[in-house]
């Protein structure tokens, strides 16, 4: 299971409180955690990714262990510490402004 931190506008729009768990089939990627995350929560659709280009939506970051994982291929592998729960993969909602 793979601990997944998501910002308060997420987490009120898929109705859950704290943290949740997914069950990632495979390799733990961005991408294979985004996957189990929208299949467990279909309201979560499109708004962390597009939904046709499955990138990333601006003003939205990943981290995981103290890392910007951001910016790494969807395919890399997560730390480990993410991949086995024990850390959890963060989605952060970026502050912008002037």
């Amino acid at each position: 299971m793979v601990r997944v931190e998501l910002p308060a506008h997420l987490r009120t729009l898929a109705r859950v409180t704290g943290e949740v768990t997914v069950e990632v089939v495979g390799q733990a990627t961005q991408q294979s955690i985004l996957d189990a995350l929208e299949a467990s929560y279909p309201v979560l659709r499109g708004t962390i990714r597009d939904h046709m280009t499955h990138q990333r939506r601006p003003f939205l970051r990943f981290f995981a262990c103290e890392q910007d994982l951001t910016h790494e291929p969807p395919t890399a592998p997560v730390p480990e510490a993410v991949a086995t729960g024990r850390e959890p993969f963060l989605v952060i909602g970026a502050i912008a402004g002037g």
